[in-house]
């Protein structure tokens, strides 16, 4: 009885030295767990982008219908920028090479009788090189020795496609709002190109001028 009692006693004594022991050990810190980036935020439409296509409705488009000549023009985006197209294309899309009823109207001698936008003289000009091969080498040197920079009678090759760069544009509220002010070089450069006489040459290393 007396080895038992002692036995006893012993287990007790451990398991309350082992408590006390528990109580003074230094508490284990708990993890910063740090916030998570959602799927609402990572967007400008702030929904989730798994499910962008339920919650969000495409914006509807809404070009001019204006006839040709019935439209109000656009302001250029910025100086020299291509303007946009502010009346409707239906049957004048695509545009080829020799079927541009663009310039129907946008010709120089044709534009200020109908009220259209005259073609600038850039695109009448020839800014492509004109290289000479000689026993299979070309000879172009890099001071554009044989650049030639002419003027045409006609829209040079590389404007026919007007589409290429000006475009209809869509009475469609912006998702952002954009606090883009331009300002022009020109009084009127909201309307009318200024990329003309010694501007179309600025910046340009030629042995040739406009001819």
């Amino acid at each position: 009885m007396k080895t038992i009692s002692k036995i006893t006693l012993g287990l007790v004594t451990a398991s309350m030295l082992f408590v006390g022991c528990g109580n003074d050990a230094t508490p284990a810190k708990k993890e910063v767990v740090k916030p998570t980036i959602s799927e609402e935020s990572l967007g400008l439409r702030k929904v989730s982008l798994f499910e962008e296509d339920k919650a969000v409705a495409p914006r509807k488009t809404a070009y001019s219908t204006a006839y040709a000549g019935g439209s109000k023009k656009i302001n250029r985006a910025f100086q020299d920028a291509p303007p946009m197209i502010p009346h409707d294309t239906t049957g004048m899309l695509p545009i080829k090479i020799n079927d541009n009823q663009c310039l129907g109207c946008h010709l120089p001698d044709v534009a200020p009788t109908v009220g259209a936008t005259s073609i600038p003289p850039s695109h009448f000009t020839n800014f492509r090189p004109a290289s000479v091969a000689v026993k299979g080498e070309n000879t172009s040197s890099e001071k554009l020795a044989h650049i030639s920079i002419k003027k045409e009678n006609k829209l040079v090759g590389a404007r026919f496609n007007c589409s290429q760069c000006h475009a209809p544009q869509s009475d469609t509220p912006l998702a952002v709002k954009n606090n883009f002010k331009p300002e022009y070089l020109d009084a009127d450069g909201a309307h009318k190109s200024g990329w003309r006489g010694a501007r179309m040459l600025e910046g340009l290393n030629t042995q040739e001028s406009v001819k």
